[in-house]
C-alpha cells in the first residue's frame, strides 16, 4: 500500500488538479442548414462541411400511429 512521505498542503494539491477542470465543447455552424453542432461531428441533417454525407431516416410521430379510432 503506498504511503506518503509527508502531507501535500492545499495549494500542491490543487495545483496538480488545475488541468481537471471541463472545458464547454466549441460549436460551429453549418454553412448550408445554419445548424449548430460539434466541431468535426456531422449535423443531424446529415451535412458536414456544407456537403450531404449520409441520409437521415426521420421518424414519424408516434401519436399518430397510437391514436384510437
Amino acid at each position: 500500500m503506498a504511503v506518503q512521505k509527508s502531507k501535500v498542503s492545499r495549494a500542491r494539491r490543487g495545483a496538480r488538479r488545475s488541468h481537471n477542470a471541463l472545458k464547454n465543447t466549441t460549436l460551429s455552424t453549418d454553412q448550408v442548414s445554419g445548424e449548430r453542432h460539434q466541431r468535426h461531428v456531422m449535423t443531424s441533417d446529415g451535412f458536414y462541411k456544407g456537403k450531404k454525407v449520409m441520409e437521415v431516416k426521420i421518424k414519424e410521430d408516434t401519436e399518430e400511429q397510437n391514436t384510437p379510432e
